[in-house]
């Protein structure tokens, strides 16, 4: 099997959650909600994390506001970039494997001004050797054909094998599955009682890291 370890990037690579959680609380400062109207907020993204089209259209007729799903969705996409962070370890991690001569690629869904803008203000861009993104391709995780474009921009192919990292079972552990890869599934404490097939199961992607590192 091929060097090549592919991997989701939301809460997989990026700690989205602190970064909507910082998101939340600029929000209310700007439209002067007070701490129900916050804790409301991150109740609505808390396990099911439910599309940004869905979640605003609740924002907005909670708060009776005068911008449309779509403002509110275009800001928020336009801020999120600039409040990702990496988990620790994770720049650290992909360089090492790189330097190890693995192929290191990102495979994402995602609107491609957010992800794009994620990847780039994070320096992930720039630490791995290609990324697909959805929203740019225009076909989603787990179809295969969205692995495949990730594993041709690390100059590979899933003909060859390789891993998949992510944290959503269905999107990255299915999908990479069905794609041929084997699967490290980071489990966030989300998928309760949900039955899988990974080959590992790990806190983060640092622990995947050295799994892929170590393995034969």
């Amino acid at each position: 099997m091929q060097r090549l370890a592919l991997f989701d990037l939301d809460r997989t690579l990026i700690d989205l959650d602190a970064a909507f959680r910082r998101w939340a609380e600029e929000f209310a400062e700007r439209h002067r909600l007070d701490s129900e109207g916050l804790a409301w907020l991150a109740s609505q993204d808390q396990d099911t994390h439910p599309h940004r089209d869905v979640f605003f259209s609740r924002v907005r007729e909670r708060f009776t506001l005068a911008e449309s799903v779509e403002e509110l969705w275009a800001g928020y996409r336009r801020r999120m970039p600039h409040l990702v962070q990496c988990y620790p370890g994770v720049l650290a991690g992909l360089a090492e494997l790189r330097g190890a001569g693995w192929r290191v690629g990102i495979v994402t869904n995602g609107m491609a001004d957010n992800q794009l803008g994620k990847l780039r203000r994070t320096g992930l861009a720039d630490a791995v050797d290609g990324y697909a993104v959805s929203g740019v391709e225009d076909i989603r995780k787990p179809e295969s054909g969205l692995f495949e474009i990730a594993a041709q921009r690390c100059g590979t192919s899933l003909a060859e094998g390789g891993w998949m990292v992510g944290d959503n079972l269905i999107a990255d552990i299915q999908g990479g599955q069905t794609a041929g890869l084997r699967t490290i599934w980071i489990d966030r404490g989300t998928w309760s009682g949900r039955k899988h097939r990974a080959d590992h199961v790990v806190a983060d992607a640092v622990e995947a890291i050295a799994i892929m590192r170590d393995a034969r």
